[in-house]
């Protein structure tokens, strides 16, 4: 087959796949080593076609896929890869754009530059910024973190809030760092009372922790942190999409403050994995920490390449998805899909509040609902296993305040109500 015939091909399985993925186990029904077990230990000795590789997709992995793309995905914090960002990614493969430099791809550099300022206009952050694109939120937290280090090398400290994300531990440890748990709030919020900065380079904040979505204080934290001369860096991962909204930019206070902030597009604006936004006050900082052009890297173009600013050499081009994401949904859009999520999570509270023997346990700010069963934490965690294997829908828990706590994200672009309200029934009914 041609490369237009396989391609329409692959078109069509994706097309058909998005379409009936409601109906899909939501969580993977298979167990450890099944799919290993299921493929050929050695590989092949003569070219297959591509329809053979559609053929397994469908027989082998897709029962072993969990499906992140099911309006039933309802755990961690649920992504959508929206229809104009699978087009695009399949643009990105086909350019198989190299951003080791600016002459590499200028397009490519010039692009990312402009969308990540769209991006932070349409969040309402400070014009200014320097913007540009990381794999993950965790690359961003390392990132940010190595510079505070290189900033303030007699300082060997990280704080942040006992709830934040263990990206924060994972890039302490890699950079020799002290990280320092900082108590919260009745509302899972950092005390900014409890910060000590004397021997701290960097403090991380957190708008919409991963268990709760709780907000941290951040205009109480960035008084602290300047007095101190210590780096402030805001983990706004999930939460920070919300931003685009008026209505929910209050929560934002004070980020516009802070030496760097990250923001996953590909977690709530419609941008397929991976795709994460990370902004600065300080790039002649973060330069000064990453810029390392050997002579092979040296040209005469006058311009600061985005290697010279990151921890990798080469650099995909992410930012053609997010582009078309924003210009094919545009601010309206997006506005739509987020304040329906909500919606959709302030209905699924109101369920838990009115019927006896439920409870919420945490405040709800934007999509995320955490709740729980009245009894032990393990008749709740019984009841979340019960749930995700029956293959409707798919949640994931937390601990807070010492307890189990179950959590229903809402964030993927094909949820409706009866999808949330499949998520209630589950649960009443697979509750003892």
């Amino acid at each position: 087959m041609s490369f237009r015939e396989d391609g329409a091909a692959a078109v069509d399985w994706v097309a058909a796949y998005l379409e009936g993925v409601r109906n899909l186990p939501v969580l993977a029904q298979v167990e450890p080593g099944d799919i290993h077990a299921a493929l050929p230990p050695s590989p092949p000795e003569e070219p297959e076609p591509f329809a053979s590789v559609l053929r397994d997709l469908d027989a082998v992995l897709l029962p072993g896929l969990t499906h992140w793309q099911s309006p039933r995905f309802f755990a961690y914090f649920a992504t959508t890869a929206s229809d104009p960002g699978v087009l695009a990614e399949l643009l990105v493969a086909g350019l198989n754009q190299v951003g080791i430099l600016w002459r590499t791809s200028p397009a490519l550099q010039e692009l990312e530059e402009v969308t990540l300022d769209w991006l932070g206009q349409l969040l309402g952050l400070p014009a200014g910024l320097h913007g540009h694109i990381e794999d993950t939120a965790s690359t961003g937290v390392l990132s940010a973190l190595a510079v505070a280090r290189a900033l303030a090398p007699g300082r060997r400290t990280v704080l942040c809030s006992e709830h934040a994300h263990s990206a924060v531990d994972k890039a302490a440890r890699l950079l020799e760092l002290e990280l320092r748990k900082v108590p919260v709030d009745a509302e899972f919020r950092l005390r900014p009372d409890a910060l000590r900065l004397e021997d701290a380079c960097a403090v991380v904040a957190t708008i919409g922790t991963t268990g709760a979505a709780a907000v941290d204080p951040v205009p109480a934290i960035a008084d602290l942190c300047e007095a101190a001369g210590v780096w402030l860096h805001v983990d706004a991962a999930y939460a920070g999409s919300a931003a685009i909204c008026p209505e929910l930019r209050h929560h934002f206070a004070g980020w516009e403050r802070v030496d760097s902030i990250g923001v996953n597009p590909h977690k709530w604006l419609g941008t397929p994995m991976d795709c994460s936004a990370l902004w600065t006050s300080r790039p002649d900082d973060v330069r000064g920490t990453f810029s390392l052009v050997p002579e092979f890297l040296q040209s005469p173009d006058e311009a600061v390449s985005l290697s010279e600013l990151t921890v990798p050499l080469g650099r995909r081009f992410r930012a053609l998805k997010l582009w078309a994401v924003l210009r094919c949904f545009g601010r309206t859009g997006l506005q739509e899909r987020i304040r329906e999520h909500v919606r959709l999570a302030a209905l699924f509270e109101s369920w838990v509040e009115a019927e006896p023997g439920w409870e919420v346990v945490a405040p709800r700010h934007f999509s995320l609902v955490c709740f729980r069963r009245e009894g032990s934490d393990e008749e709740n965690e019984r009841l979340l296993e019960r749930v995700n294997a029956t293959g409707e829908v798919f949640i994931s828990h937390a601990r807070l305040g010492g307890r189990y706590a179950l959590r229903l994200a809402v964030g993927n672009y094909r949820t409706t109500e009866d999808d949330v309200r499949l998520a209630w029934e589950v649960l009443t009914r697979e509750a003892p």
